[in-house]
């Protein structure tokens, strides 16, 4: 009883009970805790009593379907008993390893937590379903395309729409057809078989291995090449062409270098990039980026901007000559930190190759 309200709500109820000279009634400590709940719903307040056990919510709902009237003496003794317990807490633990899991979430490593609930059996609290809606659509995608139909079709069932519809366009026709259609029979599905199904899914993708690394090898090997010069990026591609060429490509598609430029960049983002960039640099990168192989990023970055300002920067590059390789790649590179920079910020979205 002394879970649901804190301290101070406790007092008002108090406070309200008013007071006589009746001797109160003589309850059952199941009783009493129907009382409060049953005050506490009348003042408003939202109690979390999905959160106790169901035997604790079916014992309380009993308590409260077999009572009828409860006098006023009765009522403020009950409320004076419930916040003296409330009061008499000091500091409370939150029971179990579960719980303890539970409040050190964010606290301790992903690996310890995960070797604790192993080692202990214990599985994480809560909805299934709502850390199940919270994974990456990379995790969720092999659901929809391993499990059976009937038990997809229910996840789909599970997922918002927008979460859902991203999911299906994933899935080959035939199987985006098969469980489209399985969800029109899951009208008749329990509750209790749902809520199975979520656990079982939950422990499948809570049991997979945890990753040293926040990003996929792609993205690593392709943040470090977009900082590495241009000799050294074409020589590791070269290479990792005789030696995987599908990854070879997956990392040509995370890199975005300067010559990456007029295929991933909308021309209305070139004036705000160009902005940012300092003068010397963007001088120099367009003065060297030709001689590079680049002459088609040199002109989608002039043909994009004001006249005047592509007139001058011409000028420029003109007076400036021919920048050393080292120099021009150090320029490109600024001008590529400047573009991740805006994309990290939400400033700006690289175009897909479909969108090129």
């Amino acid at each position: 009883m002394t879970d649901l309200v804190p301290v101070s709500a406790a007092r008002a109820i108090v406070q309200s009970g008013g007071g006589s000279s009746l001797p109160p009634m003589r309850l059952s400590q199941r009783a009493k805790a129907a009382i409060v709940v049953r005050l506490i719903l009348n003042e408003g307040a939202d109690i979390p009593l999905e959160e106790l056990p169901e035997e604790l919510q079916a014992h309380l709902t009993k308590a409260m379907g077999s009572m009828r009237v409860v006098d006023r003496d009765t009522l403020s003794s009950v409320v004076s008993e419930f916040a003296a317990e409330v009061e008499r807490i000091g500091l409370r633990f939150p029971g179990g390893m579960a719980g303890a899991l539970t409040a050190l979430d964010g606290k301790i490593s992903p690996q310890t937590a995960a070797r604790i609930r192993k080692e202990t059996g214990v599985r994480d609290n809560g909805n299934p379903w709502d850390r199940i809606r919270e994974m990456d659509d990379d995790l969720l995608l092999p659901v929809l395309q391993d499990e059976s139909i009937e038990v997809a079709a229910v996840a789909l069932s599970k997922f918002d729409v927008k979460k859902a519809a991203a999911l299906l366009g994933q899935l080959p026709g035939p199987r985006a057809r098969q469980i489209t259609y399985a969800v029109s029979k899951t009208g008749a599905i329990s509750p209790d078989a749902v809520e199975r199904i979520g656990l079982s899914l939950a422990a499948q993708l809570d049991a997979r291995p945890v990753s040293a690394f926040e990003d996929g090898p792609v993205e690593r090997v392709g943040a470090i090449l977009n900082s590495s010069t241009s000799m050294t990026r074409d020589d590791v591609l070269e290479g990792l062409d005789e030696t995987d060429e599908g990854f070879a490509n997956a990392v040509r598609k995370a890199i975005f270098t300067f010559g990456n430029i007029p295929e991933r960049i909308a021309p209305r983002d070139i004036p705000r990039i160009v902005r940012d960039v300092d003068q010397a640099d963007l001088v120099t990168a367009l003065a060297g980026a030709g001689l590079m192989g680049m002459k088609a990023s040199v002109e989608y970055v002039l043909e994009n901007m004001s006249a005047r300002l592509a007139d001058q920067l011409r000028e420029e590059v003109s007076e400036a000559g021919t920048p050393a390789p080292a120099d021009t790649d150090a320029a490109m590179a600024m001008i590529v930190t400047v573009i991740r920079d805006m994309e990290n910020a939400g400033d700006l979205v690289l175009l897909s190759a479909d969108e090129e």
